[in-house]
């Protein structure tokens, strides 16, 4: 067995843009537990509050009792620091693992003006306050993206990200790769692909992220959540013009992303099955919008997701979702019994 590829989509907004920190893009999820048993969700924003010019993007956070109404918590979580080139503009797509001592270390997305992306990290010992480590915990390829932290049973942990990697037709695509440790810190590649582009469908362009449980009894499976975009079918179009509040306009960053977004661009979360955690095979989609005629607030993209469990074997899903008008916010899902 392995978890059930039905979802029921939760109706309403978790986050969306509501404050000067916020208020042009937001995207990128992931959930966690307060010591004290409420929810913690991390998110990747950026507005007219940025702490310098060049910088596109950080990491917030907001806190919730249900798991469904969210309050931010004030100020910034981790922020892009100009002084080193590999995280001289973003901190995006983090990932959180438990230290088992008081502390957490949180994996994250970092991106430079001349410097590949690659994964660093940082420590808190309250989930408010993080202090970076030096140093990178991950770099290969062309860049890495969307990190994913999975506690194997054997005590190691391991990293799921997102590769860029040249293709056969010059074109740069995201692999789905990982990397294993013993102490959180130094990083060994896998050998191979966990999952390609090639292998989700021909119109694929690569993978934001991959989230990854593990067997719960002998005889599961592992079960691998990803988010491919896939290019605009031929033909197709004309596409809407993206509608967006006075703080997006305001960014060129964010105008030109969103743009791109929803330029005939499509994201959509699959599901995919392996028998050892490190080679998967698809098998079918979990969370999808309606496309470019909808006014759902997914139709374009649903992607980056993040899980957690809320009762036994019974999952809810946190995902950025983007509109037919370019609007960015946080959604949810929760899995459904055979």
């Amino acid at each position: 067995m392995s978890i059930t590829l039905k979802w029921k989509k939760e109706p309403g907004i978790r986050i969306q843009n509501s404050r000067p920190l916020d208020n042009a893009k937001l995207l990128a999820p992931c959930i966690t537990r307060n010591p004290a048993g409420s929810y913690r969700l991390f998110y990747t924003a950026v507005g007219p509050a940025k702490p310098f010019d060049a910088c596109q993007g950080y990491l917030l956070s907001a806190t919730s009792d249900d798991g469904l109404n969210f309050e931010p918590e004030p100020g910034i979580r981790l922020a892009p620091q100009e002084d080193l080139p590999q995280m001289s503009i973003r901190a995006l797509c983090c990932t959180i693992s438990d230290l088992g001592d008081g502390r957490w270390r949180m994996y994250f997305e970092s991106r430079g003006a001349d410097y590949p992306h690659v994964i660093c990290s940082a420590v808190s010992t309250d989930m408010r306050t993080w202090k970076l480590e030096e140093g990178i915990r991950l770099e290969a390829f062309g860049g890495l993206g969307g990190p994913r932290y999975l506690q194997l049973p054997d005590g190691r942990g391991r990293l799921y990200c997102c590769a860029a990697v040249l293709g056969s037709n010059g074109k740069s695509q995201k692999h789905v790769v990982s990397a294993v440790t013993i102490d959180g810190v130094n990083f060994e590649m896998e050998p191979g692909f966990c999952i390609t582009p090639q292998d989700v469908g021909p119109s694929s362009t690569g993978m934001t992220a991959a989230e990854v449980i593990p067997p719960k009894k002998t005889g599961d499976r592992w079960t691998m959540f990803l988010s491919p975009w896939f290019a605009p079918t031929p033909g197709s179009g004309p596409y809407p013009k993206p509608q967006l509040n006075a703080d997006a306009q305001a960014d060129e960053f964010v105008r030109t992303s969103v743009s791109g977004d929803i330029s005939g661009f499509r994201s959509r979360i699959l599901v995919a099955y392996s028998d050892d955690g490190s080679s998967f095979e698809t098998g079918g989609c979990a969370i999808e919008g309606g496309g470019y005629d909808s006014e759902e607030i997914d139709a374009i993209h649903a992607e980056d997701m993040s899980l957690i469990e809320i009762n036994p074997g019974r999952y809810r899903m946190y995902y950025a979702c983007c509109d037919r008008y370019g609007n960015w916010r946080i959604a949810s899902a929760v899995s459904e019994t055979d």
